[in-house]
């Protein structure tokens, strides 16, 4: 039996092994899927106990998408351009691979799922760690007129520009004062799993605003509940990207893509 699995901390809430099960039942793969809690300071050391026994691939979640960027022996464009890798394979030759999926993930939800338009779009990303460094890249290739990143630490916010800079309109701004009216707020940081929102002035949000959070379930709650109060009408979490996110992985381990709107549907409903 061809295994697979999601390394995270905490993870036990993790829909991926649903997602995937239902991906292999869909293509008539046959694998497993597991979701494995690995301690800090453990990551590396789990995941290759996990090929020991037969790992094939493995999924990478909080906060672990920078280490595995460093664990992965090569890695393709879009992980290189983020530093950060949210799926690992094992190669024919016994190399660990690194993709960054994340970035595919969200432009799929958002423009075939959600039918939201980014190009010439004001877009304000919060957060620059290994979540939000997966879609920098792709957004700025999707054609967004302009993308602005705040963070707690500003210097990981203008570092994490910087590195995009050469792909289009990208930059840090203050957390006290980022602009106002953005088209689209992406909250790419994970205070939603500890029941808060991301500090935000009144000024970001307005009617037309799209609010996204790349987290999903309860943990979007406080920020899109934020983003409502403040005016937005359109509020999405991050369980689209989740499942598009998760069949480009497949589609890396298998060598076939799966269908996900009536998965997405499902997962919504259940």
């Amino acid at each position: 039996m061809d295994r697979y699995a999601v390394f995270g901390h905490p993870v036990g809430h993790s829909k991926s092994p649903q997602i995937h099960a239902a991906f292999a039942a869909q293509t008539g793969q046959v694998l497993t899927y597991q979701a494995i809690d690995a301690s800090p300071g453990d990551f590396g050391p789990a995941v290759q106990r996990f090929l020991a026994l037969g790992g094939l691939g493995c999924n990478v979640t909080v906060p672990f998408k920078d280490e595995a960027f460093r664990l992965a022996d090569h890695c393709d464009a879009l992980a290189e351009q983020a530093q950060a890798v949210n799926t690992l394979r094992l190669e024919a030759d016994g190399r660990l691979g690194g993709f960054n999926t994340d970035g595919v993930g969200l432009l799929r939800d958002l423009t075939q799922n959600l039918g939201v338009v980014l190009i010439s779009r004001r877009v304000l990303l919060i957060g620059a760690g290994g979540a939000a460094a997966g879609i920098v890249g792709p957004l700025l290739t999707a054609g967004v007129a302009e993308l602005v990143i705040i963070n707690r630490s500003p210097e990981r916010a203008d570092a994490l520009a910087a590195r995009f800079r050469a792909l289009g309109p990208v930059r840090q701004a203050p957390v006290e004062f980022p602009g106002n009216g953005f088209d689209l707020i992406i909250n790419a940081t994970a205070a939603g799993l500890g029941g808060k929102a991301p500090a935000l002035p009144q000024a970001v949000f307005s009617a037309s605003s799209v609010a996204y959070d790349l987290v999903y379930g309860r943990a979007a709650v406080p920020f899109l509940t934020l983003a409502r109060r403040r005016g937005a009408t359109a509020c999405h979490d991050g369980l689209g990207m989740l499942v598009e996110q998760a069949a480009e992985a497949f589609w890396l381990w298998r060598g076939i893509r799966p269908a996900t709107t009536a998965l997405i549907t499902a997962l919504r409903q259940a």
